[in-house]
This record gives structure tokens, sequence and C-alpha cells, in this order.
């Protein structure tokens, strides 16, 4: 029976169920839903499997300890129980990356960091019988979080931050990740037999991702994580074994219509670009275009964007012009649905009209709002 370890993936704020479906569906058992982050159960293949494959999270975190503490002592201590030479090797590199704290007695970063990093010395000293690390073999980065005095501590398995797919070279000003594009358009029913337009495209990431869940592209299967790296717990043949299952799932024969749209030329090149790179260029129509020519003679399609919300935009009543224009295009078109994320509180005003939804969503440290404008469903096809 393999190992199992517990695993712990951050998403955004108000995103979190889609963060779980995708565990789900990849296979494995959900053990925890906290604002932020879900963890779940797996073994050395669902760290390989939920970094290659998982759209929504930022990284996928090792959990090697949870406990309280309210003074440095009892960080100290709790740390150095911990059994690091379960996952440490004798020449590993170690140190905590970032730590953060909320609502805690323990509040400064860096003594957290140097503290917890001092205790595992302590520990990894006495087990291995050295008075000195060489540090000279593979990186084990450690990230902590302090909630109410609960100290969670996860080893990142990913490395660079997931969102970074390999694809996005060039960005436009105010790019949405990767990450939050993918769980948007996922907090919806798009699916890939229907129309999707993103009429403020910028460098394509919401056209980019749509197209890679439409051919089933694994967002991490053209990149590399930290974890490959850990022999001691990940054997490499998992890694070519999991890289080799995401390839054998592409599927480029899909027929879709996925279009992106930008007042400036020089964006629209740029995201041309990202769309080649990530292997999706041909499954993608961009062209500069103002969203005062925004229409579609079929029924039934999506927008799906990010408009510009004012931080962009000097002129206020340029932004509100803007989201005019946008409500009465979408009013022409016949039987859309529209889902739109923005720090712009008037939106639905200038629209024209409430949105069937409404929905709360962190975007870092900017509170922004994701409009839901629902159209009927198309008829059941027989």
């Amino acid at each position: 029976m393999a190992e199992l370890f517990e695993l712990i993936t951050p998403c955004h704020f108000g995103l979190e169920s889609v963060m779980k479906r995708e565990i789900i569906d990849l296979g494995y058992d959900i053990t925890g839903v906290e604002d932020g982050k879900v963890t779940f159960a797996g073994d050395a293949e669902a760290i390989a499997r939920a970094n290659i494959g998982l759209r929504t999270t930022e990284r996928v975190l090792l959990k090697a300890g949870e406990f309280t503490a309210m003074t440095y002592d009892e960080l100290f201590e709790a740390t150095k129980a911990i059994p690091w030479e379960n996952y440490i090797p004798k020449d590993g590199k170690f140190w905590v990356a970032k730590a953060n704290s909320i609502k805690s007695k323990l509040f400064s970063p860096s003594d957290i960091q140097s503290i917890m990093k001092k205790a595992m010395v302590e520990r990894l000293k006495s087990v291995y019988g050295v008075s000195w690390f060489e540090e000279s073999g593979n990186p084990y980065p450690l990230r902590v979080s302090i909630n109410k005095d609960v100290v969670t501590i996860g080893i990142d398995t990913s490395g660079e931050s997931l969102h970074k797919r390999g694809y996005r070279t060039m960005t436009a000003k105010a790019p949405i990740t990767e990450t939050l594009a993918a769980a948007l358009i996922m907090l919806t029913p798009w699916h890939a037999d229907r129309i999707l337009v993103d009429p403020f495209c910028g460098s394509g990431t919401f056209a980019i991702e749509a197209a890679m869940l439409a051919a089933n592209i694994a967002p991490g299967m053209n990149r590399e994580f930290t974890a490959q790296s850990w022999d001691n717990l990940i054997d490499r043949k998992i890694w070519y074994d999991c890289f080799d299952e995401a390839r054998d799932m592409v599927n480029m024969d899909i027929e879709t219509d996925i279009q992106g749209y930008d007042i400036d030329e020089n964006v629209i090149r740029a995201a041309r670009i990202n769309a080649a790179q990530a292997g999706v260029g041909n499954m993608i129509h961009l062209q500069q275009r103002d969203v005062a020519q925004l229409s579609h003679p079929k029924k039934y399609g999506f927008i799906i964007t990010n408009p510009p919300y004012g931080e962009r935009i000097s002129d206020k009543q340029e932004c509100e012009q803007l989201y005019r224009v946008l409500g009465e295009r979408y009013s022409q078109l016949d039987a859309w649905s529209m889902y739109l994320i923005t720090a712009f509180s008037d939106a639905e005003k200038f629209i024209g009209r409430r949105a069937d939804r409404n929905r709360k969503i962190y975007n870092g440290m900017m509170k922004t709002y994701f409009y839901q404008f629902m159209g009927p469903k198309p008829p059941k096809r027989t």
C-alpha cells in the first residue's frame, strides 16, 4: 500500500468549490475545505498528477505538520518534534520560503522563519549524526501559515507558482492570472460546443484557458516542478508516467468557436504569441476590434471577460461608457450568457440590468465581483 500524504491546494477566496471539484475529478478524497484552500489525501503519484493536472491552484503543498503555538518556544519545540527525516534527506536544502500570520500571537515572518529553520536543523543533526549541513542537495522549500495560533506547515512540491503554465511571455496591463481565469470559466456552464467571446481579451488568458479546457490540455504538461528532484519520496518513473498520461488525454480534434477581441493591436499580437506557445493557436480567433463592434449571428453563446475597471482607465466616464456599450451590445445578442469579473462597483447600473448572480472573489487583495447574466439553455439535441 502506497504511503498517503495530506496535500494542501491553496486557491482564490470564493473559489474553493471549483478546486474541490477538480480534485474529486482527479479521483482523490477531500479531507478539508477552508477559506482559500482545499486539503486532500493522496500518494506520491497524486503529487505528480495534481501538479500537472490542476487548473485552479497556485501550488501543491505536502502537509508536514499542524499544531498550536503562542510562543516562540512552543513553535521551536513543536517544529522540532516533526519527523523531518521522513521528508528531507541528509544533503537536502531546506528553508522556510514563506511565512504568513493572521490573528495570531506570533506575527513576525522573519522570526518565524529563522526559529523554524533552527528547530529543523536541531532535529536533523541528531537524526543524521552530523554537526553541519552542507545543504548541497535538492531543494525542499517550506511554506508556513499561522491562523488563530494554529501553525500549518507545507513542503512546496511545485516551485514556481502553478499559474505559470509556461505560455504567457507577453502580458497586457493588469492581466488576470491563468488559475483565476480557469476557475471562473469552470464556474460557468460553458462547454466546448458553445461559442465563447472575450471582448477585452488582453493577453488572451480567458481564451487560451478555455481552449486548453476544451482540448483537455493539462496546464502543467510543459513545465517542471520542485518535487521532480525528490527521489527519496517520488520515483522518477511516476513523473514520466504522469506526463505521458497527460499527453495521451489531449484531444486536438475538438471543434470549438473561441474568440478574443481587443482594441489594442499590440495586445492582440501578444495574445497570438501566447496562444501559439500554449499549443492552441489554431483553436482561437483573435482580432483587433472595439467592443462597440461586438456581434454574433448565432444563439446561446457566452461572453466571459475581465473588462477594465477604473484602476486602468484614468477617466471614470470612459469606464462608464465602456460598460454602457458592453450592455448595449450584449442586449443585441440572441439568448447569450455573460460572465464578467470586475472591481467596478457600478457595473450593473451601466450595463443596464441586474446580474442573475453575483459572487464576491478576492483577486489578490482586491475585492472583485463576478457578475453572472444567465441566458437560456439551448434545446437538447436529439
